[in-house]
């Protein structure tokens, strides 16, 4: 069982944004909480080779701000290592500066798609090249003479909606993205607050272009995405009651909330507070031996994508037969994620098909040890480091390092909450 209380770790998402908006600012930014993750720190390495200074002291993160044209040309490739938020987001700064720089990755980034982000800053007026079309790494851009862009997302993604929200930035006039489905939306909230002339009007995001971004003291939130985990693993294991602190609640990020209230699951939200525009709060999850099956479809998916390894996980232990469509983002992932888990959780005996664009699992399930294929991605590690919970025997991991990428020390938090 797990019980206790847990401080949860920085938020991914908001620290890659405050280490690259902190760079683009003129002046001095302290970071504080800030994640110390692998996809985190290759961000800090990329804009180190563009001449920014950058120190870390702790969790603290200290960034001189070489202003929103003060950029330097990198000397070497920009290497984003695992971190897809780096690489698109990065993208659309690059549009912008008028220099040249090639972005490369490993072996997992080489397979996601880019041209969502390479396709739209084309159309600004951007020159790109790279594999298949500027779709695969290595990519190299050649920065600068934006125009202003009116553009209809075709897929609902934060990370192509901010990178293009950065290369606006830099146009010559103002820019409209459109979305479809409201995505995350930290990249608003933040530029806004470094003085970026940004209105959202539903699902409309107007940017008129700036001629600089000022400095700011950033807290970030708790990572709800990690907090998932956790969240799971005390609904499921018999006897747990667990108080999740410092989590971030930004409406578009809090599906699993919704999620596990619609399947029955105990969890309450208390303490909550706005810091630094965004509200946070803390969690109380206690088991739950009722829980129920549910439909997950497009009207959620974009507020929980990188939650339903775990959701998986929960609805084996749910009466009736869950529902998970609407995801075939999931595929582009670190790992086909859709195929990762279906096959796994079949592995150690779960009731579970696999669909063209998510996934069918019926409950409720007693789920067996295994020999996990992790695919090197962190949500997939961790996801059945939680499923172990509930096994008689025990579940083997493949690669267990793969969850620095976006929770350092995430076995020794566990450790501390089991019982």
């Amino acid at each position: 069982m797990l019980r206790g209380s847990f401080e949860l770790i920085g938020d991914k998402s908001i620290s890659h944004r405050a280490i690259m908006f902190s760079s683009i600012s003129k002046g001095h930014n302290k970071i504080s909480n800030f994640l110390m993750g692998q996809d985190c720190l290759s961000t800090i390495s990329c804009f180190k080779k563009m001449g920014v200074d950058i120190d870390i002291k702790g969790n603290e993160v200290f960034v001189k701000g070489n202003g929103l044209y003060g950029l330097k040309p990198p000397k070497d490739l920009l290497d984003v290592g695992n971190s897809g938020t780096t690489i698109r987001l990065l993208s659309g700064i690059l549009a912008g500066n008028n220099f040249d720089a090639t972005l490369i990755g490993d072996e997992s980034i080489g397979k996601r798609p880019m041209k969502r982000v390479t396709d739209p800053l084309r159309m600004m007026g951007c020159k790109i090249e790279g594999k298949d079309d500027a779709n695969y790494t290595p990519i190299k851009i050649y920065g600068g003479n934006l125009k202003g862009i009116d553009y209809n997302m075709p897929v609902a993604s934060a990370q192509v909606k901010s990178a293009l929200i950065l290369a606006s930035l830099y146009a010559d006039s103002k820019s409209i993205i459109r979305e479809k489905v409201k995505s995350r939306n930290h990249t608003e909230i933040m530029l806004k607050s470094f003085g970026a002339d940004i209105d959202v009007n539903d699902l409309d995001i107007t940017i008129n272009p700036v001629k600089e971004l000022f400095n700011q003291d950033i807290y970030v939130p708790g990572d709800i995405s990690s907090a998932a985990f956790i969240i799971v693993g005390a609904l499921i294991t018999k006897g747990s009651e667990v108080l999740i602190k410092n989590v971030g609640l930004n409406k578009t990020r809090t599906g699993i909330i919704d999620v596990v209230k619609n399947m029955n699951g105990n969890i309450e939200i208390i303490n909550q507070r706005l810091v630094g525009g965004e509200l946070v709060g803390d969690l109380l999850v206690k088991y739950s031996k009722d829980l129920n099956a549910t439909t997950i479809d497009k009207t959620i998916i974009p507020r929980l994508i990188d939650e339903i390894p775990v959701i998986a996980v929960l609805a084996t232990q749910a009466e009736g037969t869950t529902i998970i469509k609407d995801a075939k983002e999931l595929k582009v992932k670190e790992s086909n994620r859709i195929k990762s888990v279906v096959d796994n959780l079949k592995l150690m005996g779960a009731d579970i098909e696999e669909l063209e664009d998510g996934m069918v699992i019926k409950g409720k399930t007693k789920l067996n040890g295994a020999s996990i294929t992790t695919f090197k991605d962190h949500r997939i590690a961790m996801a059945f480091s939680i499923a172990n919970l509930i096994c008689d025997t025990d579940i083997v991991l493949d690669d267990k390092e793969c969850i620095d990428i976006s929770f350092p020390g995430y076995f020794d938090s566990l450790k501390k909450l089991s019982i």
